[in-house]
């Protein structure tokens, strides 16, 4: 096997983008294999036509990194739309309020109405709370609603927000 023969690189070359593009398929929304898949692809077709071993390898660098920038938006694009969409699916019970069915046990679990479903739920501060007590949703954790009581003496006139320190506020 002759290493300066371009015919040697060319199924180096291909075997290359073989394996990046399985890599890439593997790995989840990052675009990071793909660009030296489609570098290594072009080194390739390069080796193909008969050309030099260092040219293949300046095409690869350079259309890799290339292919790199370019896709690099589209990743950043692609994982921030991945993340946990707001008012989604049960997402969208954050910030709204129960009401405590089964009491929930110290460090424990009980079940909350929230509308006409039934959830699990569990204290954000694992305290207990009673049955018929009114709770805010704050987090979803799987199956479960992370929830805290709900002040009596706080004017309830419209839906509760959380804020981002995990206070509770209402519109004034």
């Amino acid at each position: 096997m002759e290493l300066n023969s371009p015919d040697t690189w060319r199924w180096i070359w291909f075997s290359l983008a073989a394996i990046f593009v399985l890599c890439e398929l593997f790995t989840p929304a990052t675009f990071f294999f793909l660009p030296f898949g489609i570098g290594a692809l072009v080194a390739g077709i390069a080796a193909a036509l008969g050309w030099s071993v260092n040219v293949e390898w300046i095409l690869f660098v350079v259309v890799s990194v290339v292919v790199f920038a370019g896709m690099w938006p589209l990743a950043r694009r692609l994982e921030q739309a991945d993340g946990e969409q707001e008012g989604v699916g049960a997402t969208r019970w954050v910030g709204q309020e129960a009401r405590v069915v089964e009491a929930i046990a110290e460090n424990g679990y009980g079940t909350v109405r929230l509308e006409r479903e039934v959830w699990r739920a569990e204290s954000m501060t694992g305290e207990p709370v009673r049955a018929g007590t009114a709770v805010l949703v704050t987090k979803i954790a799987g199956t479960r609603l992370i929830v805290v009581p709900v002040d009596d003496s706080i004017d309830h006139s419209g839906p509760a927000q959380l804020e981002p320190d995990g206070q509770r506020s209402w519109p004034s």
